[in-house]
């Protein structure tokens, strides 16, 4: 018997299946946007309690990342899919049934615990897909994170100006059974798994490391930067990565294996996936804002929440479009050169948005090319990830670039927070952004974009992406 479990039947539905739950997932996480402003009267609470259903979530898809993505390894990628989209459909119902915010957090919370899916299908495809499908199919997987964001906010828009709020969390409970009836109907489970023991230690130390760092990041300006409560979760997560890092070095069978996440390509690659990610949200800040103030502050342009939404769906489908681009561009000239191309469109896309923000069309023309340079990076990643891992560490190596991404949007939110914070003017009674603030904002996505070039180039030359096959050390459990 093959050490592989064959090639699906039906690869076409395969990724579709897949893809359909990655968008499905970064649609959870955008779904709840149209509410922020009114979740303190909808949930009778303060603004500082209603934070934590954006922030809940945050940490929730940080933890369970790496976590999940072990797990896949060793017990089987379907499987851990399944219990994936399992708890989106469960925090999206408790979600619709709330109506105070503790069980709001709870829900947003096992919504977050999701986030493992689009790492996990990329890992699925990795193992099942002929070799010669799996270029542009991890590339639309990868880039589903952004597709799913861009198309949800419309969507999520319309749902609730017309409808009870609570609409929208039963659409991603319904959306999440569909997927998961697909899942079970048509994704095969790879039989590639390394058994062992899970790393219960690692797994409990990267979670606080992780939490002390994203809550201080996503709380730091409203706590204060220097605040002590800021400072110290700063601390300790350093001091905890440290001892985590010391710890994992030295176990047998580690959460992360450091050793291979220290290798050039990988390394790099999930250097470069924080930056991108940082320039990726840079845009989603500033867009909306723009396009919402009123038109009275002289650069605002006094549009409605379904308006701004539809001005991000042409990033969403460029994304998509751009897909099999960057698997032919890296099958030619390999992933490297796709990446560098795709911080070379953001970094442009960037420089226009300096100075085209005066008219929807001109940020519309933003928004796409650089949702274009997000699509090429991203599509470029898992090739550049899979090219450097052994098969059976592919779901934790895939894990550990999306959590990556999610410092990076975590960063980019708190650094534009405080500058749009700082830089205002009046209007009225109310300080708003200003013009400035927006420009600067742009300027530091198209020199974080600069940033991964320099980053992208010092990637090894080209790579092709290996057929899949289990590496000697590995051990396959065959069911």
């Amino acid at each position: 018997m093959s050490e592989l479990s064959a090639a699906p039947p039906r690869p076409n539905l395969v990724v579709v299946v897949l893809a359909a739950g990655g968008i499905v997932v970064s649609l959870m996480q955008t779904l709840v946007i149209p509410l922020i402003p009114e979740l303190p009267g909808l949930l009778d609470a303060d603004p500082a309690d209603t934070a934590w259903v954006v922030t809940a979530t945050l940490l929730a898809s940080a933890v369970a990342t790496p976590v999940v993505g072990r797990l896949g390894d060793m017990y089987g990628k379907r499987r851990m899919l399944l219990i994936s989209l399992v708890l989106l459909v469960t925090g999206s119902v408790v979600a619709a049934l709330s109506n105070t915010v503790v069980p709001m957090v709870a829900g947003r919370a096992l919504q977050g615990l999701a986030a493992g899916v689009i790492p996990l299908g990329i890992s699925i495809m990795r193992d099942e897909l002929p070799a010669e499908r799996l270029g542009s199919a991890t590339a639309l997987m990868s880039t589903s994170l952004g597709v799913g964001g861009a198309l949800g906010l419309p969507s999520a828009a319309v749902l609730a100006e017309n409808l009870d709020w609570h609409v929208l969390f039963w659409t991603s409970a319904a959306l999440g059974v569909v997927v998961t009836a697909l899942v079970l109907a048509f994704v095969p489970e790879s039989n590639v798994r390394t058994g062992g023991r899970f790393d219960l230690v690692g797994a409990a130390g990267l979670s606080v490391a992780l939490v002390c760092l994203l809550l201080a990041i996503s709380k730091g300006a409203d706590w204060g930067w220097n605040d002590g409560l800021t400072l110290g979760l700063f601390a300790v997560a350093v001091v905890v990565l440290l001892v985590w890092s010391w710890f994992e070095l030295r176990t047998r069978e580690p959460l992360v294996d450091l050793r291979t996440t220290a290798r050039r390509p990988v390394l790099l690659t999930n250097l470069a996936s924080v930056v991108f990610a940082f320039a990726m949200f840079a845009q989603s800040l500033v867009l909306p804002q723009l396009l919402q103030l009123p038109t009275a502050t002289g650069y605002g342009l006094g549009q409605s929440m379904l308006v701004t939404g539809l001005v991000l769906v042409p990033s969403g489908l460029v994304m998509m479009a751009t897909a099999p681009v960057s698997a032919r561009i890296s099958r030619l000239r390999g992933p490297k050169v796709t990446l560098m191309c795709g911080a070379v469109v953001v970094a442009a896309g960037y420089g226009l948005g300096v100075v085209l923000m005066s008219a929807v069309w001109q940020l519309v023309l933003v928004s796409a090319l650089i949702g274009g340079g997000i699509g090429l990076a991203y599509g470029s990643m898992p090739a550049l990830i899979m090219s450097a891992v052994p098969v059976s560490e592919t779901a934790a190596a895939n894990s550990l670039n999306t959590l990556m991404r999610a410092i990076g949007t975590s960063m980019s939110s708190a650094v534009a927070g405080v500058l749009l914070a700082n830089l205002t003017v009046s209007l009225g009674p109310v300080e708003v952004p200003s013009q400035d603030g927006f420009r600067l904002i742009m300027a530091i996505g198209s020199t974080a974009a600069l940033a991964a070039l320099a980053i992208a180039a010092f990637l090894p030359g080209r790579h092709a992406v290996p057929a899949p096959t289990v590496d000697q050390d590995a051990v396959a459990v065959i069911r």
